[in-house]
């Protein structure tokens, strides 16, 4: 144990006072100073913090909205406005909000990206995997819910359009729908109950699920992109040869790549703030009417790949279905690939394509989900919808004999 580590767990005075009454030096050394990861961490491996600094983001600035908006359907529009015009720098707050929740998914889905890359699903991190991708789905339960409070026309007529796809369901669809809304339209008391999931529910499951993550990750280890386990090999001591202390090597080095992103982030909130009609459209700066429907119905840029596999089926259950699975088959990725290597550096071709053709189809579903409902477009989306499937159902079987490249024994 390294000096500063030393000075560390013989804390004095308050610290110590503390100490004794709760496990504050020995949670810091088992998740932080004393926490091994692989010495060999390139740049996919910022996107995991920038998730928990953009989570923080979310919680500050939505507390400081919260103050100042009414969840009422006849005051929510107007509170918006209140807040971006007569709070002190609410504007900011709105927008730091706003942008926040884009790079939220951004950096949500660059983290999924690497662990596709480098097999960070595969055993023995599979409890780590589902409970990031439960973390995937109450985010976006969590988006949805706070697109709908600006109560402005995108956010009315988004919300009926998705609140509607449960009632396709069979026997308990227009119940569920109806318990959804809290009335039998999108109504006062729909926008009462999202707000109370949005502000307390779902951001106290959110940070749970984050917790469960980080923690069920230091259990097993951080992968690495060599896919080795750096466990293999240790010192005398017992300390992974190929691995250095988290403190203070990758707290630095995520400290500098925190300012990096801030910096980025700052950008968009000062200079492009709306994103180009992709993080606020221009419909939701219109108040909410029932009776006005927008030309085109579109959800935010995130959530646009899943309703493009919506809309590629013709038949409304099965899309509602089509566009479940193509979220849940995500869940079993560490049984799907049977693959025993784990790194895309000694990973086959077929695998390598499979990957390329998923990322593809997933953003030319995410462009199409974003344009109006042509027969052109339906058929693309259908054709992607296809190909989207495809990776999910071909895995198994090119992975199980998937021709690869000698592991190293030790990282790179």
């Amino acid at each position: 144990m390294s000096e500063v580590n030393k000075k560390v767990s013989e804390p004095g005075g308050l610290l110590k006072w503390v100490d004794d009454r709760f496990p504050l030096i020995e949670t810091w050394n088992a998740h932080v100073a004393e926490y091994y990861a692989p010495k060999n961490f390139n740049f996919w491996y910022f996107f995991g913090s920038f998730a928990l600094l953009t989570l923080v983001i979310m919680i500050v600035s939505g507390i400081w909205l919260a103050m100042s908006y009414k969840p009422s359907a006849d005051d929510a529009f107007v509170s918006v406005e209140y807040i971006m015009r007569d709070v002190q720098w609410g504007w900011l707050i709105r927008y730091i909000h706003t942008t926040g929740a884009s790079a939220f998914f951004i950096v949500v889905y660059l983290h999924m990206m690497r662990a596709l890359l480098y097999g960070s699903f595969k055993q023995p991190r599979e409890l780590v995997w589902l409970i990031g991708m439960l973390i995937f789905v109450v985010l976006m339960a969590e988006a949805f819910m706070g697109y709908m409070l600006p109560w402005g026309q995108m956010s009315y007529w988004g919300a009926q359009v998705i609140i509607s796809l449960f009632s396709t369901i069979p026997f308990i669809g227009p119940d569920l729908a109806l318990w959804i809304r809290g009335d039998y339209i999108i109504s006062d008391a729909t926008l009462n109950r999202f707000f109370a999931l949005h502000v307390i529910a779902l951001p106290l499951v959110l940070v749970l699920l984050v917790f469960m993550h980080i923690v069920a990750l230091h259990k097993v280890g951080s992968n690495n992109p060599d896919g080795t386990d750096i466990k293999k090999h240790k010192s005398p001591e017992g300390l992974p040869l190929d691995g250095v202390p988290f403190h203070p090597y990758y707290t630095v080095k995520d400290s500098f790549g925190a300012v990096m992103f801030l910096i980025f982030f700052a950008i968009i909130v000062f200079y492009f703030p709306d994103g180009g009609g992709h993080f606020i459209e221009a419909p939701n700066f219109e108040p909410a009417d029932p009776l006005k429907t927008p030309d085109h119905i579109a959800p935010v840029w995130y959530f646009t790949p899943f309703y493009a596999i919506l809309r590629a089926v013709p038949d409304p259950f099965l899309g509602v279905a089509a566009m479940g699975l193509s979220i849940a088959v995500l869940f079993a990725m560490p049984w799907l690939d049977r693959c025993k290597v784990r790194s895309i550096r000694y990973r086959g071709n077929s695998y390598k394509l499979l990957l390329t053709m998923l990322v593809i189809s997933f953003i030319v579903l995410g462009v199409l989900g974003a344009l109006p409902s042509t027969p052109l477009y339906t058929k693309l989306a259908q054709i992607f919808t296809i190909l989207y499937f495809a990776f999910f159902i071909v895995l198994p079987f090119t992975s199980v004999n998937e021709k690869t490249k000698p592991v190293p024994e030790r990282t790179t």
